[in-house]
C-alpha cells in the first residue's frame, strides 16, 4: 500500500504505545477523525473511525496537531480502506518512507536508454534498413534520412515530458528523471517516470498525469492537421494505401474529412510524411493514456475514481491488450511493458478522499477519450460501395 516497504523494522523505527495513545486521544479528535480502533500497520498504525467533516480540512488540522506534538518524526495519510470502502487514518515514521537507493546513478541509466531511443527512432523513419537491422552499422549515412522523422517525434515526447514537469512544480510533486523506452515498432513506447514525493492529494495527481499527454496531443494533432494541408516538399511525399488509416478512428475520421472522396479502399495515396510523424506522436501519447498501472492513464483513472476503481480499469485494460496482442506486435511489447514495469500499485497519496475539481475531471477524461479515439480502428468504407458500384 505505501511508496517503499521496509525491509526490517527495529524498535526504534516503530510508534511507542505512549505516542499511539497520544495520536488517539490529543491529535484526533471529536472535530476530525472520531478512533473506533487501531491495529498494526506496517511499521506505523492503522487508525479506523469516524471522519467528521470535509477530508481536506481534517487532515488539515491533524496535521496540524500532529506537527506541534512531535514536529516531522511522522506521516499521515488519510486513505479509503478497500475492505469497506470506509475512511481509515494511517500514521508511520518518517524513517519507514526513506526513498530506495539504485545501483547505477538514475541519471545514467536514463541516459543510456535514452541514447538507443535516439537511435530507434531515426531506424524507424529509415524503412530501407528495418528489414536489416545488421546493415544500419554499414549504412550509418541513411540514418541521418530518419532525422526529420526522428524531430517531430522526439518533439512530441519532449513537449509530453515537459508538461509533466512544468505541472509537477506548480503542485510541489518531485519527479524522477523521464526513462525514454525504446521501440522498434514505433520509435518510442515514450517514457517511464517516477514520482519520488509523496503526492498531497487526488487532483494533483490529476493535475500531474493529464499535462502531458494533453501537451502531446494537442501538439500532435496540429502538426497531424497541417500535413494534410501543407504540400510534400519534394511533391511526392510518402505514398501509402488508403486502407492504413482504418488502423485509427481519430486518423482515419480527419483523413476521411479532409481528403474526401480521394480518399479509397485499396488505392495509394501520396502525402506529406508529417502526417506519419504526428501519427506516431499520437500514438505514443494514446499508449502512454491506457487506464493502467502506474501510466498516465492509470494514475488519471485513479485520480478521478480513486483507487478500487483505479485497479479493475488496470485488469480490464492489461487483459484487452492481451487478446490485442495476439494481432498486434506492438500491443504484446506494451502488455510486457505495463506488467514487469508499470503495473503499479501507485504509491498511496496523503490524502486520497477528496474527489478532483471538476474541470481537472474534465480534462482527465478528455485525455483517456482521446487516447481511446487514436487506438481503436475506424471501422467504415470510405467509399459508400453503392455509388462506386453504379
Amino acid at each position: 500500500m505505501f511508496p517503499q516497504q521496509p525491509q526490517q523494522l527495529d524498535e526504534t523505527m516503530r510508534i511507542p504505545k505512549e505516542t499511539i495513545d497520544i495520536l488517539k486521544d490529543q491529535v484526533f479528535a471529536f472535530d476530525t477523525f472520531f478512533v473506533t480502533s487501531q491495529e498494526p500497520y506496517e511499521g506505523g498504525v492503522l487508525f479506523k473511525g469516524n471522519l467528521r467533516g470535509q477530508a481536506a480540512r481534517s487532515y488539515e488540522k491533524i496535521s496540524t496537531r500532529m506537527q506541534n506534538k512531535f514536529g516531522d518524526q511522522y506521516k499521515l495519510f488519510l486513505l479509503i480502506n478497500p475492505e469497506d470502502d470506509k475512511p481509515v487514518a494511517v500514521v508511520v515514521p518518517k524513517t519507514t518512507l526513506q526513498p530506495e537507493t539504485t545501483a547505477v546513478p538514475e541519471w545514467f541509466a536514463a541516459g543510456a536508454f535514452g541514447l538507443v531511443t535516439v537511435f530507434t527512432l531515426l531506424l524507424r523513419n529509415v524503412p530501407s534498413l528495418q528489414s536489416n537491422l545488421l546493415s544500419t552499422f554499414d549504412n550509418l549515412n541513411l540514418l541521418l534520412d530518419g532525422l526529420p522523422g526522428a524531430f517531430v517525434t522526439a518533439l512530441l515526447l519532449g513537449l509530453h515530458e515537459f508538461g509533466h514537469i512544468l505541472v509537477a512544480k506548480s503542485t510541489g510533486v518531485k519527479l524522477g528523471v523521464p526513462f525514454f523506452v525504446p521501440s522498434w515498432q514505433i520509435g518510442s513506447f515514450g517514457a517511464i517516470t517516477r514520482i519520488k514525493s509523496i503526492v498531497p492529494k487526488r487532483e494533483d495527481l490529476l493535475k500531474v498525469a493529464a499535462a502531458g499527454p494533453l501537451a502531446g496531443f494537442s501538439l500532435g494533432f496540429v502538426l497531424f492537421l497541417l500535413g494534410f494541408i501543407l504540400p510534400p516538399s519534394d511533391g511526392i511525399g510518402v505514398v501509402v494505401d488508403a486502407s492504413v488509416f482504418h488502423e485509427s478512428f481519430l486518423a482515419g475520421g480527419v483523413a476521411k474529412l479532409l481528403l474526401g472522396d480521394a480518399l479509397k479502399e485499396g488505392t495509394p495515396i501520396s502525402l506529406n510524411p508529417l502526417v506519419i510523424w504526428a501519427w506516431a506522436g499520437l500514438l505514443i501519447n494514446a499508449i502512454n493514456s491506457i487506464p493502467a498501472g502506474e501510466l498516465d492513464g492509470g494514475r488519471i483513472s485513479l485520480a478521478i475514481w480513486g483507487r478500487k476503481a483505479s485497479s479493475r480499469f488496470t485488469a480490464v485494460s492489461i487483459a484487452l491488450l492481451g487478446i490485442s496482442s495476439l494481432f498486434n506486435d506492438v500491443a504484446f511489447y506494451w502488455v510486457v511493458l505495463i506488467f514487469f514495469l508499470q503495473r503499479g500499485p501507485i504509491s498511496p497519496l496523503s490524502e486520497e478522499i477528496t474527489d478532483p475539481d471538476g474541470k481537472y475531471v474534465a480534462l482527465g477524461v478528455l485525455v483517456l477519450i482521446l487516447g481511446l479515439l487514436v487506438c481503436l480502428p475506424y471501422p467504415f468504407p470510405f467509399t459508400d460501395e453503392s455509388i462506386t458500384n453504379f
